[in-house]
């Protein structure tokens, strides 16, 4: 039996709590929880009556913190995923952190908080599951390996499981391309070390004109898709559409266009703020390799030919450009909040959508890559969804999702993640919408990094 704190007002030593009043229903709740850490970090707990003994302990986005406002924690998932998980019994628990940008640090202390605070209230759970989108995906992953004593289980969904050092290489070497081959004279166009917000904001103005205009004639497009391969920018990225054919090079290269600013540069000087420097580097980088592993050469190649242009005469400028270096101490940091090291303590399962870009879905590889290598291949298993757009997954997935991971915990096997599963599984209760699980094998991740 789970035991249950008695109702009324809490006093911890390690956070304050505000308790939100609920119906009297005895001690098997429902428990209303919303709080703020010492840190200033903000957390809720909902428990509902009939705990089935599973908590999910949500994470947020990047640049979701709780900020001197102290801006109310988020339960994760959507509304009518969370609504199904509490008439379920599971319980939930959020953390939105003080710190902004790239909060993982704080992050991963806080949620320790918050599950210590969900433990006075609530009574210790029987299954403790991290959840998180995005950057909230990378604190699960990184939960996973660094405080198995806390979750039985980790589901990082549209996460950034390679880490913030092969995410940023990744961009690094697109913009390193998009500036060395379409605006080679533009100082306003800068790729690292960025001294200010509003310097970055100058920088990327300047890219989005340089990138507008190339995209106007048949030589700029060919040069886009070239930069895009090395950023694996998906070819099929606005929701909505429909996904291009396999020779529909323009097409393809229409939809890079469509995410190339938000995928190539993405907020950069926080990060480098964060990490006290430079963390990124494309010293050493073949870059006439990386196009025929992008799987993309096709694609650019016949692009090249359409506009006339000299690819091979491209590459060779790629090769002979000044390379940027890295700041190890920046590197340090970023590699402790947070690069997995394949190290897992508890199973988790991921979850990508096929057409994301924030992180690329190659990522996905990247991890399972590492975890594998790491000798814990067993302790993984992962899912794909079949769209474009970023963490934008319907109830049906998440809890469907939520449901295999449990069941893993419970059984200590896997099963039922498999896409024909997992969209079985969803479908069972159709006022939670449909799920589009497919089976999906990425592409080998360009630039991994893994810490010594």
């Amino acid at each position: 039996m789970i035991k249950r704190a008695a109702r009324g007002v809490v006093a911890l030593s390690t956070a304050a709590l505000t308790l939100t009043p609920t119906p009297a229903a005895g001690e098997d709740g429902p428990i209303s929880v919303t709080g703020v850490h010492p840190s200033g970090a903000t957390y809720a707990i909902e428990v509902p009556r009939g705990w089935n003994g599973t908590v999910l302990s949500f994470s947020p986005g990047y640049g979701q913190g709780a900020g001197p406002q102290h801006l109310p924690a988020d339960l994760g998932g959507d509304a009518t995923a969370r609504s199904w998980l509490l008439a379920h019994g599971y319980a939930l628990a959020g953390t939105r952190p003080y710190g902004d940008g790239w909060a993982v640090e704080e992050t991963l202390r806080n949620s320790a908080d918050t599950l210590a605070a969900f433990a006075k209230v609530a009574g210790q759970p029987a299954v403790t599951l991290a959840w998180g989108g995005s950057m909230g995906g990378a604190i699960a992953a990184g939960l996973a390996e660094r405080r198995p004593d806390l979750i039985d289980g980790a589901l990082p969904y549209c996460a950034s499981v390679a880490g913030p050092v092969a995410m940023l290489n990744q961009s690094l070497d697109a913009a390193f391309a998009f500036k060395t081959l379409l605006a080679p004279g533009d100082d306003a166009v800068k790729l690292v070390r960025l001294g200010s917000a509003e310097e970055e904001a100058r920088s990327v103005a300047a890219a989005r004109a340089v990138l507008d205009a190339a995209q106007r004639d048949p030589a700029g497009q060919a040069r886009i898709a070239l930069a895009a391969s090395f950023a694996q920018v998906s070819t099929w990225s606005v929701p909505g559409t429909p996904e291009p054919g396999a020779r529909d090079w323009a097409g393809q290269q229409a939809q890079e266009y469509a995410a190339f600013m938000a995928t190539v540069f993405s907020p950069r000087y926080p990060l480098e703020r964060r990490a006290g420097g430079n963390f990124s580097w494309n010293a050493g980088v073949d870059y006439r390799r990386e196009l025929h592993e992008s799987g993309r050469l096709r694609q650019v190649r016949a692009l090249y030919d359409r506009a006339g242009l000299d690819l091979d005469a491209d590459l060779a400028a790629l090769a002979a450009a000044p390379r940027v270096s890295a700041d190890p101490g920046a590197v340090a940091y970023m590699e402790s909040y947070f690069t997995p090291r394949g190290a897992l303590g508890v199973p988790v399962l991921t979850v990508h959508e096929r057409g994301d870009n924030y992180p690329t879905v190659t990522q996905a590889r990247a991890y399972a890559d590492v975890v594998r290598r790491a000798g814990n291949g067993a302790l993984l298993r992962q899912a794909f969804v079949d769209r474009p757009g970023h963490c934008r997954y319907t109830a049906a997935e998440l809890v469907a999702a939520v449901r295999a991971l449990r069941s893993r915990v419970l059984t200590g096997h896997w099963t039922g993640t498999d896409a024909h599963r997992l969209n079985e599984v969803a479908a069972r209760d159709p006022a939670l919408g449909t799920a589009e699980f497919v089976p999906y094998t990425p592409g080998r991740f360009l630039r991994p990094h893994v810490p010594r």
